[in-house]
């Protein structure tokens, strides 16, 4: 956490100065507002114009696809995004998607239930490729040990990149996902483990420090090869279709409990019971970073909460001492680790990805450069 600058807070968001390069105008507005009223809020169009796109992307897929056994993949972990995209490809567009899971060992049951009830209750083929365990602990327990902000890095990885190397080997060519502007268009910042890609330099180099497996069978796609082999020799192409949509967070809840009796979670990522643990325990406590900060912005800038409620919610924890001690106990254990063992790691000194090998120069070069072509709207740095 930067010091050395005096704490302030957005006027308009709840984004603040635990971000060390947040900008902020004369009116105390940050960047991230001004970000959304210039670049995100002109450009996003869920009305006629969004749905006339959503139609002539479905289309190009249905047309393009039409001699395979599915149109395109669809990453889903059972929480809202992923679930809505799903609906969305099914029901709206009307084509054919092959759903995809990656389980990583830390689904809850609840996430789970909601997989299997879409599944039915769409009628879609689902697919799920199961991580090795131990491979994927030896990696989770090396990443603790370098004490970097990000520890759901492991868990990200091995989702997209299992979902790229799957649609690459059966010829899919369009990815769909549940990223979106609605809930998402505050991005959180690198520091809070905000990464913008897979590094796979990063991986190996903490993995060659701290792990004790060989990683046979973990899959690890860097960023370049699927921002650049996948895209421009593979042809794949990957779609966003909740931008184009009217997607409000309640709504769609709504919607999918009345259709599928799929099940709401308490908040954002709650799916996964690490990185439930990460971003409500180990990120706060140790590092001073809160992502429901930029959780409850982006929700706040597209007007489905007040500054009020978000300030209140922030206030206090998301989950109760009792529960976070309990769920303390569990990710230890599952990751064969003691309660010490597991502590002594917290009490560790904070490190930043910069101690390791990376390639992260190469990725802010890629990311800034979508932003110049427009293809990234949302604040990067």
């Amino acid at each position: 956490m930067n010091t050395t600058r005096p704490y302030q807070i957005c006027t308009k968001t709840i984004m603040d100065t635990t971000d060390p390069n947040i900008v902020f105008n004369e009116k105390g507005e940050s960047d991230y507002f001004t970000n959304f009223k210039e670049n995100i809020e002109p450009n996003w169009h869920t009305d006629e114009r969004g749905y006339d796109e959503l139609m002539k992307i479905a289309e190009r897929i249905k047309k393009t696809s039409k001699n395979k056994d599915f149109d395109c993949i669809i990453g889903l972990s059972g929480g809202l995004d992923s679930s809505y995209a799903a609906y969305v490809a099914k029901e709206i567009m009307g084509i054919r998607p092959l759903i995809f899971h990656v389980d990583a060992g830390w689904n809850t049951d609840k996430a789970v239930g909601n997989i299997e009830k879409l599944i039915n209750g769409l009628n879609l083929d689902l697919y799920t490729e199961v991580i090795n365990w131990e491979e994927m602990k030896d990696l989770q327990v090396a990443f603790l040990k370098s004490q970097i902000s990000d520890q759901d890095l492991p868990q990200d990885y091995a989702f997209f990149s299992a979902l790229y190397k799957f649609a690459r080997k059966h010829k899919i060519n369009y990815v769909l996902t549940g990223g979106n502007f609605s809930t998402e268009c505050c991005r959180e910042p690198e520091e809070w483990g905000g990464f913008p890609g897979i590094d796979v330099t990063l991986v190996k180099d903490i993995h060659r420090k701290f792990g004790k497996k060989e990683l046979k069978t973990f899959p690890l796609v860097d960023i370049l090869s699927y921002k650049i082999y996948y895209k421009y020799i593979y042809g794949m192409e990957v779609f966003k279709p909740l931008n184009l949509v009217p997607y409000v967070k309640k709504d769609a809840e709504n919607l999918l409990k009345e259709k599928f009796d799929w099940e709401p979670f308490q908040h954002k990522h709650h799916e996964s019971r690490f990185t439930r643990f990460y971003e409500d325990y180990w990120l706060p406590r140790k590092f001073g970073y809160q992502k429901r900060k930029a959780h409850f912005s982006s929700l706040i800038l597209t007007g489905q909460m007040t500054r009020e409620e978000a300030l209140d919610r922030v206030s206090r924890p998301e989950l109760s001492e009792e529960f976070l001690q309990k769920e303390f106990e569990y990710v230890a254990n599952k990751l064969d680790l003691t309660t010490e063992e597991l502590q002594q790691i917290f009490e560790g000194e904070n490190k930043t990805y910069k101690d390791y090998k990376n390639k992260m120069g190469i990725i802010k070069l890629g990311a800034q450069a979508m932003q110049k072509l427009g293809l990234e709207k949302r604040l990067f740095r």
